[in-house]
Formats: C-alpha cells, sequence, structure tokens
C-alpha cells in the first residue's frame, strides 16, 4: 500500500526534494514575477502573485485527496531554491503515476538539476512505491523537455491531439512518453545514473 507521509524528503549530492509546503511560496515567488515565460508550454501558469498562491493551494489539495504529490526542488550547489516537481494522476490500483508539473528557474536548466531530481523520483516511484508504470507528458511543441525526457530513457507512446486547453488561450497536443518497471530495471536505472556521475 502506498504511503503519503506528510513530509518526504529526496536527496543526493546535488538537489534536495521535500514536500512542498504553502510556507514555500516565498521561496518561488520571484519565478512567478521575474520569469512568467517558464510556463510558455504549461496549461497551468503559477505567473504572478496571484497565479503562484493558487498554484501551490491546488497542488497541496491535491495531496490531501492523495492523488498528487508536490515537492519543491533545493539546488545544492547555488543554495537555492530551484523550482517545482511532482506526482500526479497517482492510480493506487493500477500501480501508475505521471511524473510531471516540473519546472526550474532559468539559471538551473541544463544543469543537471532535473536528471537527478529524476533519478530520485524514479527511484522512490518504482522501488519504494513498487509502480508498475511512470507516464509522462508534454506539450508537442515544447522540444526541450521532450528531449529531456527521451534522453532518460523515455519511450515516446503517440501523441493526443488536441487535447487541452491552455490557460492563457488556445489548445494543446500533448507527448505521452513513458517508463515501464521492467524497463527501469533492465536498463533505465543504470543508464540515468551514469548520466548523473
Amino acid at each position: 500500500m502506498i504511503e503519503f507521509p506528510s513530509n518526504i524528503i529526496l536527496q543526493d549530492e546535488r538537489v534536495l526534494l521535500r514536500s512542498l509546503q504553502s510556507s514555500d511560496f516565498e521561496w518561488l515567488l520571484p519565478y512567478a514575477l521575474n520569469e512568467p515565460d517558464t510556463w510558455d508550454y504549461s496549461i497551468i501558469s503559477p505567473a504572478g502573485e496571484q497565479g503562484m498562491r493558487k498554484y501551490i493551494a491546488d497542488a497541496l489539495a491535491q495531496r490531501e485527496k492523495e492523488i498528487e504529490y508536490p515537492f519543491i526542488v533545493f539546488d545544492k550547489a547555488s543554495g537555492r531554491y530551484a523550482g517545482s516537481t511532482r506526482f500526479y494522476d497517482i492510480q493506487l490500483y493500477h500501480l501508475s503515476t505521471q511524473l510531471g508539473f516540473t519546472w526550474y528557474g532559468k539559471e538551473f536548466r541544463r544543469t543537471g538539476v532535473n536528471r537527478h531530481c529524476k533519478w530520485l523520483l524514479l527511484s522512490y516511484a518504482f522501488e519504494t512505491w513498487g509502480m508498475e508504470r511512470v507516464e509522462f507528458r508534454a506539450d508537442a511543441r515544447n522540444e526541450r523537455s521532450i528531449q529531456a525526457m527521451k534522453d532518460i530513457g523515455c519511450t515516446i507512446e503517440g501523441i493526443l491531439r488536441s487535447q487541452l486547453t491552455i490557460e492563457r488561450g488556445g489548445r494543446r497536443s500533448s507527448i505521452i512518453l513513458s517508463i515501464l518497471k521492467e524497463e527501469w530495471e533492465a536498463k533505465v536505472r543504470e543508464n540515468l545514473s551514469k548520466m548523473i556521475k
């Protein structure tokens, strides 16, 4: 049975992920105010003060329902909070979850932070929770995000055309990728561990 402790902490030598709290507003607000383009491809944008307050409140409400588990990301190299990520669409019966709502401030992109986070989160999903499948989705136009998911070992499954309404207007098609437990055990875990060394 999957447990939802109030404060999961995952860490290695580079990053620390801990359960998102309402008080984390102060650490994430600068990104919402100064880097609104961070969420150009997101269906939900926490840009602006009210946007970030709502973003955090909604994430915590979903954790209470045990269908999402949001984290704040701390970069040990800089000593600063770098962004946020979460498990969502957690389906206990099917041993399946999605990993997403991932974003980082500009200075933390392409620094290795994301790979370290994915290592910790995938290890937790497959080895602690016992998940059989971890799914990833992204805007089909977001080439940087898609390449990052392919680099860590995700398999492309297809595209859901015109799937979602975008908060800023319009619609997006979503690409679906995944990692299965047997893939994690056979090759993805080892390959990803080499990438973060």
